[in-house]
């Protein structure tokens, strides 16, 4: 997910576009599917975008996709 994400925004960098930080948080949150919509309203509500970094907010939603990958596994057992 953001592998994808970092590489559009490296590979417009070597073009000499660059976005600022909140407005590639908010790209990020909009790119994201519905399944992720409960995380990214929380997100919103409790964060404030424009001081987010884009890394802490990568390491948010891996941290969130980690717990949510160990409860379905756990459900399955």
């Amino acid at each position: 997910m953001s592998d994808c994400f970092t590489h559009i925004i490296n590979g417009l960098k070597a073009c000499k576009k660059t976005y600022p930080n909140n407005e590639m948080v908010k790209k990020m949150l909009n790119s994201l599917s519905t399944s992720w919509e409960a995380k990214v309203m929380t997100i919103e509500e409790s964060k404030d975008l424009n001081s987010l970094s884009l890394d802490e907010l990568i390491s948010s939603l891996l941290t969130y996709e980690v717990r949510h990958n160990k409860e379905s596994e756990e459900e399955c057992w």
